[in-house]
């Protein structure tokens, strides 16, 4: 996370909620020689407590068969922002951009829990594509279905604590900040409109 203050002031539950819509990061576990990283669909719970997900087989961290510490790290928009954007001298150059880490254990669950923590998963981002009809395992064949729950496992996530960083120049002043928000989406990075609107308006602080 960025050590400035100015970029970790955001409210947790928008930082949860983020995740919660973003449904998608990094899981990294410590090993040896190096960590071990996995790029995983989750499914956060809405108290934010814990979360659930699954791993293929052959996925080295599903070694590990006991609980162990873990992160799993969202990241959200980001772009590179130029000096010259502010509209005012004695800038330097910067990247804005919006990450949340959480924190906690992950914990193998018992393999008979993989038919409903796919569900809840599948169910859950679906849903998100209506009015198309939801898309259900029970669209598969037998054979099919059968071969696809032996190839994963499923796992939870318990979450004990969130970091967020949102650095969207919140230590300039309002109007050389939106003076360069409105110079964004002609940069570089990903979702340069959704990083405009928010250094624009920076979300509720606590």
């Amino acid at each position: 996370m960025h050590p400035n203050p100015n970029f970790r002031k955001t409210e947790t539950q928008i930082s949860l909620e983020f995740a919660r819509k973003r449904a998608f990061g990094s899981l990294v576990i410590s090993a040896n020689p190096v960590p071990l990283i996995s790029h995983i669909p989750f499914l956060l719970a809405e108290d934010g407590s814990s979360a659930v997900l699954h791993l293929v087989r052959s996925n080295p961290i599903t070694r590990l068969k006991e609980p162990s510490p873990a992160k799993i790290l969202v990241t959200g928009a980001d772009a590179y922002i130029s000096p010259d954007w502010y509209g005012e001298d004695d800038h330097v150059p910067t990247w804005n951009y919006v990450a949340v880490h959480l924190t906690g254990v992950l914990e193998p669950l018992p393999p008979e829990d993989l038919p409903d923590v796919l569900a809840a998963q599948s169910d859950d981002y679906e849903t998100r594509l209506l009015p198309k009809p939801v898309w259900k395992m029970d669209k598969l064949n037998d054979e099919v279905q059968a071969r696809f729950l032996r190839m994963i496992l499923p796992y939870r996530f318990r979450v004990e604590d969130i970091d967020s960083t949102w650095k969207l120049g919140q230590n300039k002043d309002d109007t050389v900040r939106r003076a360069a928000a409105d110079q964004v989406e002609t940069g570089i990075g990903s979702e340069l409109a959704e990083l405009a609107a928010l250094m624009a308006n920076p979300p509720q602080t606590s």
